[in-house]
C-alpha cells in the first residue's frame, strides 16, 4: 500500500512499515480482501497471460502473485520497505519490485506496461493529477489501469456530522492489526471528482463496478457476510488509454 504520511516525515500516519507483518497476516485470508477485493480486481483484469502489469501499492504482494501465476509480467511498487521486504519472500525472482512513492515520477519508460492495478491505493492521496498522470504515461495505447478505492457513499457516511460530500477531505481513524493499532489517513472524494481526474489525465471510462464478495465466504464469516453483501463498501474503475493515444508528454 502507498503511504500517506506527510513529505517530511513528521507525520505518522499511514506508517505501513511499523505493521507490516501484521496488516499482511491480516488481511491474507480475511473476508474483506481475500473473498471481495483481490477476488473482484482479478475479475476484472480477466486474461493477463503475457501481459506486462504495473501493481501500485503492492504491499505484501499477494494480488501479484495472483497475477504472475495466471501469467502475467509482473512488476510492484510501493512506499513501504517492510512490505517489499514481504514481498520479495512471497515472490522470490518472479517480479521486479521497486521502492517508490506514487507522488513522485515513475522510474518506468513511457509505455512500459499493458495494465496498471492500483489496489485500495488511491484513496490515500489528496490529489490524483500528477499520479494518474504518470500512470497514464507508463501505460502504452490500449492499456488498462484498474483501480479499487473506498466507496465515496461509505466515507461520506464516515464521519457524522456528515462532510460536504463534493468537497475533497480527509479523515483519519486509527487501524488495528495483530494488537498494533496506527492512524490512518484517507481522502474522500465524490464520484464525480473521481471520473473527473481519469478524463483529465487522458483516460477512457471503461466501467464502474459494485461487486459482491465471493458466495463461499458465508460460511467461512457468517456474522460479516451479509453486511459486506448489501452494503457498499469499496468502488472499482476500470479506465483505458484510447487505442492510437501517444504516451508521454
Amino acid at each position: 500500500m502507498d503511504r500517506g504520511d506527510e513529505r517530511h516525515g513528521h507525520d505518522t500516519r499511514n506508517d505501513y512499515d511499523g505493521f507490516a507483518e501484521a496488516y499482511a497476516a491480516e488481511t491474507e485470508h480475511g473476508l474483506v480482501n481475500a473473498f471481495y477485493e483481490r477476488p473482484a480486481m482479478l475479475a476484472l483484469a480477466g486474461e493477463v497471460t503475457g501481459r506486462r502489469i504495473l501493481d501500485v501499492g503492492c504491499g505484501a504482494g499477494p494480488l501479484s502473485a495472483a497475477l504472475r501465476d495466471r501469467g502475467a509480467v509482473v512488476t510492484g511498487l510501493d512506499a513501504s520497505a517492510a512490505m517489499l521486504a514481504l514481498a520479495r519472500r512471497r515472490l522470490g525472482g518472479g517480479a521486479a519490485l521497486h521502492l517508490a512513492d506514487l507522488r513522485d515520477p515513475l522510474p518506468f519508460g513511457d509505455g512500459a506496461f499493458d495494465d496498471v492495478i492500483a489496489s485500495l491505493v488511491l484513496h490515500h492521496l489528496e490529489d490524483w493529477g500528477p499520479t494518474l498522470a504518470e500512470l497514464r504515461r507508463v501505460l502504452g495505447p490500449g492499456g488498462r489501469l484498474i483501480a479499487s478505492v473506498d466507496h465515496p457513499f461509505v466515507a461520506y457516511a464516515f464521519q457524522d456530522p456528515r462532510p460536504d460530500y463534493f468537497s475533497t477531505t480527509d479523515y483519519v481513524f486509527d487501524w488495528t492489526f495483530g494488537g498494533h493499532t496506527a492512524p490512518m489517513r484517507f481522502w474522500r472524494k465524490s464520484l464525480d471528482a473521481m471520473t473527473g481526474a481519469f478524463a483529465a489525465a487522458g483516460f477512457r471510462l471503461s466501467r464502474i463496478h459494485e461487486p459482491r464478495p465471493d458466495p463461499a465466504a458465508r460460511e467461512l464469516f457468517p456474522e460479516g457476510f451479509d453486511d459486506l453483501a448489501t452494503k457498499p463498501c469499496f468502488l472499482f474503475f476500470v479506465v483505458e488509454v484510447p487505442d492510437g493515444a501517444v504516451t508521454g508528454g
